[in-house]
C-alpha cells in the first residue's frame, strides 16, 4: 500500500512536467512579475487538475462507470484547442495593444488565479493522468483507491509549483529587466503553444 502511494506521489510530480502542461503553466506565468504569483498560479493549476481527476475518479470507482481509449482521444483534442485559444488569446493581448509593458505589469500584479484553476481543470480530463485514472480502477479496494487518487493529486500540484516558479523566473524584472527580452520570450512561448496544441488536435483527431 505505502509502495504504491509513493509511486503515485511521484507519478503526479513527474505529471506536471509533461510537455503540454509546462507550454500552458508558461503563457500563464508571462502575465507574471513575481515569483510569488506565479508560484500561485502553480497551485492554483494543481488544484484544477485534482479536482477534474478527482471526480472522474469517483465517477469510476464510486459509480463503476466506463471509459473507452477513444474518449479520451477526444479530451487529449480539447486540451491542445485550448491550448490553441490561450497562446491566440496572450499573443492578440500583446501585440494588438499598443502599451504592451502596462498590460503584463498590471496582469502581473492582479491577483485572480481562475485562468490558471480553470487550465488545470481541463489539462485533469486528458494525459498520462487519465491512463492513471484507469490503472486506479483496478486497485483492490475503494478506500486504497482514492488514497491514490489524492495523493497523485498532491503531488502533481507540488510538481506544477515547482515548475510556475522556475518558468516565471524569466519574466521577473529582477532577472529580465530589459522589457524586450521579455516581451520575446512571451512570443515565442505563446506561438510554442498554438503550435503544440494543434500537433495534439492532429494527433488525435485525424491521425
Amino acid at each position: 500500500m505505502l509502495l504504491s502511494l509513493f509511486f503515485a506521489l511521484i507519478a503526479g510530480f513527474t505529471h506536471a512536467f509533461e510537455a503540454d502542461h509546462l507550454l500552458a503553466v508558461s503563457s500563464i506565468v508571462t502575465r507574471r512579475n513575481t515569483l510569488l504569483m506565479a508560484v500561485k498560479d502553480g497551485i492554483a493549476w494543481g488544484l484544477g487538475h485534482t479536482s477534474t481527476i478527482f471526480g472522474i475518479g469517483l465517477l469510476i470507482i464510486v459509480g463503476k462507470v466506463a471509459m473507452s481509449e477513444s474518449t479520451f482521444h477526444y479530451f487529449e483534442a480539447g486540451v491542445g484547442l485550448m491550448l490553441i485559444v490561450l497562446g491566440t488569446f496572450r499573443l492578440i493581448r500583446v501585440l494588438l495593444n499598443r502599451d504592451a509593458e502596462e498590460i503584463i505589469h498590471h496582469e502581473g500584479h492582479s491577483h485572480g488565479h481562475r485562468l490558471a484553476y480553470g487550465v488545470g481543470l481541463i489539462h485533469g480530463l486528458a494525459g498520462s493522468g487519465s491512463l492513471v485514472l484507469l490503472v486506479m480502477s483496478q486497485i483492490p479496494g475503494r478506500l486504497a483507491a482514492v488514497a491514490y487518487l489524492l495523493v497523485f493529486g498532491l503531488g502533481s500540484v507540488a510538481g506544477m509549483l515547482l515548475a510556475s516558479g522556475v518558468f516565471s523566473l524569466p519574466f521577473s524584472k529582477n532577472m529580465a529587466p530589459r522589457y524586450s527580452f521579455r516581451l520575446l520570450l512571451t512570443l515565442l512561448s505563446s506561438l510554442l503553444c498554438v503550435g503544440f496544441g494543434g500537433r495534439v488536435m492532429y494527433e488525435n483527431l485525424f491521425s
